[in-house]
């Protein structure tokens, strides 16, 4: 039997009510706008466009993709209906046990229905959408992974990095300092050779989360990602680069970049709300092999303003590896922790305690906003008691109201980690280090005996109201 491939996620939430068909949009606005006004709210459908001007019918795109828990969930296996919570947990056991299959290599599958070589490659012939009215061309590389093998090693890393189309046979691939990608196409220009690289443009959800996950350098994503569907995912090579790709993805090409060989990328508008990045000479794939199966789907992760495509999945997954590395530190009694998706996920977190001495909750506070799950792009710090939901915004905006003395119980921290896409980091070019704050809106620890008592029914008046009158009361109680 075939791996679940995307087409079978697809079905999956157009049954849990989850996906909007539109037909007409077009490439160069519509579909953009289409895209930026369902994401301004979390839980709004995945959109499927089809039959897009200029394009045959069949040739369609899907976006805003994993914008709400149930699809989400739907990707990894869960029941639809599965909490935040439950997600989160899931997260931290995953991590905990990092169950993974080798990739099986097969002779063929669906993405060699169509391929093309030479002069017959045209990667324009996939409806590629600009995705934000000022962004400076078609991305086709957002929700994407892109291969490629360390020549020392021989190990294969699959990262998500943005790839704009610029040309027929021309892509660009921008990866900021650091990332591995970046440091393995290195290696190969050191020694003056190109680097072979293939971009995986339509798959399985899963593979692009595990792709824009911090997968630790060495680990193979597509391992990993068998662990997720609990069964090796089928590869095959690419003619040219001899790159694996999944033999059931919609879309991939192959190239070279050679060394110094670049054209002018971008600006794209990214996932902090800004276009920080900037126009600037990227890296240029040359593409020798381009394949897709018969009507493909190219799959759009959209960085923008907060909450977005490209973010709020990361949020579940970044929840438990906070949570898991608290507890690696010794911090006792965490109850909840969440990652705040206007925040794109990294700019606040929120952290949930059953205080049991003083200085806990600064404590706890300090760790996750430094550990290394939650330093990158951390802005925001909020630790709060049991009773606050760290999922709930209002729980925790009205635990900072009233429940933190500013005096003492705020501390801003210079110096931390941060990126160029950080509008606020000390310098973009010298100094990516931002400043960060660590609230304790806990009730303070030598008040708890004596703190005023909370003007809401208690968990026992709650049930007895939902045993006798849960049908007069509303759906989500």
């Amino acid at each position: 039997m075939a791996n679940k491939d995307l087409r079978d996620w697809i079905s999956a939430i157009e049954a849990a009510g989850q996906l909007k068909t539109i037909k007409g949009a077009e490439t160069k606005e519509e579909i953009g706008g289409f895209v930026d006004i369902y994401q301004r709210k979390m839980g709004n459908p995945a959109l499927l466009f089809d039959e897009v001007p200029g394009f045959p019918k069949g040739h369609r795109v899907i976006a805003n993709i994993l914008t709400s828990v149930p699809r989400i969930n739907v990707a990894l296996g869960l029941p639809p209906q599965a909490s935040e919570m439950e997600l989160i947990q899931w997260w931290r056991n995953y991590m905990k046990h990092a169950p993974s299959h080798k990739p099986k290599a097969v002779n063929g599958g669906p993405l060699l229905e169509n391929v093309f070589e030479g002069k017959n490659v045209n990667i324009e012939k996939i409806p590629t959408p600009v995705w934000h009215e000022r962004d400076g061309g078609p991305y086709i590389g957002t929700g994407c992974m892109v291969v490629m093998k360390d020549p020392d090693s021989g190990w294969l890393n699959y990262g998500c990095y943005r790839i704009q189309s610029h040309g027929p046979d021309v892509a660009s691939v921008m990866m900021s300092p650091g990332k591995h990608g970046r440091i393995i196409m290195g290696k190969y220009h050191d020694r003056g050779l190109p680097c072979p690289v293939a971009v995986v443009a339509g798959m399985h959800p899963s593979y692009l989360m595990l792709a824009g996950l911090e997968i630790p350098y060495g680990k193979n994503e597509m391992e990993a990602a068998g662990g997720i569907l609990g069964e090796p995912v089928e590869v095959f090579n690419m003619p040219h680069t001899g790159l694996p790709v999944p033999a059931n993805a919609e879309i991939a090409f192959e190239g070279f970049i050679h060394p110094d060989d670049k054209v002018q990328e971008g600006p794209l508008g990214e996932w902090t709300g800004y276009y920080a990045s900037g126009s600037a000479p990227e890296p240029a794939i040359r593409i020798v092999t381009m394949m897709h199966r018969n009507d493909p789907i190219l799959v759009g992760a959209i960085p923008a303003v907060p909450p977005n495509d490209n973010t709020f999945y990361l949020g579940t997954y970044r929840c438990g590896a906070v949570w898991n590395q608290l507890e690696a530190a010794g911090i006792p009694e965490i109850r909840g922790v969440w990652a705040h998706e206007a925040g794109g996920s990294r700019f606040m977190l929120t952290i949930s305690i059953k205080q049991l001495y003083g200085g806990h909750a600064k404590q706890a506070g300090m760790v996750a906003s430094h550990c290394h799950a939650g330093a990158y792009c951390n802005r925001w710090t909020i630790v709060v008691d049991e009773d606050i939901d760290p999922t709930n915004v209002n729980d925790v905006i009205w635990a900072m109201c009233t429940r933190c003395d500013p005096r003492i119980q705020v501390d801003v921290i210079h110096g931390g980690w941060s990126s160029a896409l950080d509008p606020m980091c000390y310098d973009t070019e010298k100094d990516r280090r931002n400043s960060r704050v660590v609230i304790d809106a806990c009730i303070p620890f030598n008040r708890q005996k004596t703190f005023p008592v909370i003007a809401r029914s208690s968990k026992e008046l709650d049930g007895r109201m939902r045993t006798k009158w849960a049908h007069e009361l509303p759906k989500d109680f």
